[in-house]
């Protein structure tokens, strides 16, 4: 049996593609054992290099995951929303390195997700995810450069764990990542993390008092404030980084 997938090129890519629609069309199900190598080798009509590159490819997707041993083999498995997140990030940081994926577009995207995300959180927080949103305001009058990033970072993940929803967390983290790592790191002043923490305060203070309407409208102003940081940094991308 041959295999052929629409936009794969090379052979292992078009018997990757087929497994993997089996897998996502139900055919093959979680738990289900692949065959061998050499199984797959003589029944897809490929050498077993290829059929050894297709399993690493669908390994590195999270859809199969391959055990030592006794009792070894290739499993069909699901893949966590983490390793989805994750994979997210790294096809958008590809993409937002050429001129596929603008700022704007970016930024877009986060209003659409972490502006009722916002919302959502004020209405669905435990007095614990408050607590750990707390520890991530920093000090606006002493910016330490060395944790401020990191802190920025937990404050947004905060926000969409409150949202109890795992989804708005797996589709909104991967953008934010890649804005905060393509234009702040080593790009913002000082004073631009002092008015991030502003603004962090007071959303903040909209999702302790369960303020629906006062988060959303404070996130929606927060993400328009960094839009235009963020365009701005991109239009100077190609200068030097200033010193901290």
């Amino acid at each position: 049996m041959t295999v052929e997938s629409r936009g794969a090129t090379t052979a292992y890519d078009r018997l990757a593609a087929h497994i993997r629609e089996q897998i996502l069309s139900g055919e093959l199900r979680a738990g289900h054992q692949l065959p061998t190598e050499s199984e797959l080798s003589d029944h897809y009509q490929v050498s077993r290099n290829t059929a050894r590159e297709a399993v690493r490819a669908l390994a590195s997707q999270g859809l199969v995951m391959v055990k030592r041993g006794v009792g070894g083999g290739t499993f069909v498995t699901r893949p966590t929303p983490a390793q989805i997140s994750e994979s997210l990030r790294l096809n958008l940081a590809l993409l937002a390195d050429g001129t596929d994926l603008t700022v704007r577009a970016l930024v877009d995207i986060r209003e659409m997700l972490e502006v009722p995300a916002a919302e959502i959180a004020a209405r669905n927080r435990s007095e614990e995810e408050l607590a750990a949103i707390r520890e991530t305001l920093f000090d606006p009058v002493d910016v330490n450069p060395k944790s401020v990033f990191s802190d920025n970072r937990s404050f947004h993940l905060g926000v969409l764990r409150a949202t109890h929803n795992p989804l708005m967390e797996m589709m909104a983290e991967p953008v934010f990542r890649v804005l905060q790592e393509r234009f702040l790191r080593e790009r913002a002043s000082e004073d631009f993390w002092v008015q991030v923490d502003h603004d962090h305060r007071e959303i903040f203070g909209h999702l302790e008092s369960g303020d629906q309407a006062g988060a959303r409208e404070a996130t929606r102003a927060h993400l328009r404030y960094l839009r235009i940081h963020y365009e701005a940094i991109d239009r100077n991308k190609d200068e030097p980084a200033p010193k901290q």
